[in-house]
């Protein structure tokens, strides 16, 4: 079955960067585009990035263009995250998910990972 794993978060200051990481098992992972989303206290989940299945295209929530990388490795089945310049507003639960589309998740979510940006 489909299994996303996502680590890699943690407390930063404002202005720090973390970079997350998901494993992905269960399936042929270089078939599929890959996105991550975030869920912040009390808001609505959101969709953060995409990538294609080759890597060759990304597509970013305007929040956080030129201050997030998706990137992606097929030999490790794992997809990343590099987050820069991170603000207090991006302080949420991180998921990976196999997604539909571009911006339309499937169910496929893994656990999540806690980033908190703080001084």
């Amino acid at each position: 079955q489909v299994q996303l794993v996502e680590s890699g978060g943690g407390l930063v200051q404002p202005g720090g960067s973390l970079r997350l990481s998901c494993a992905a098992s269960g399936f042929t992972f270089s078939s599929y585009g890959m996105s991550w989303y975030r869920q912040a206290p009390g808001k609505e989940r959101e969709w953060v990035a995409y990538i294609t299945n080759t890597g060759s295209i990304t597509s970013y929530a305007d929040s956080v263009k030129g201050r997030f990388t998706i990137s992606r490795d097929n030999a490790r089945n794992t997809v990343y995250l590099q987050m820069n310049n991170l603000k207090p507003e991006d302080t949420a639960v991180y998921y990976c998910n196999r997604p539909r589309g571009v911006q339309t998740p499937s169910s496929f979510w893994g656990q999540g990972t806690q980033v908190t940006v703080s001084p």
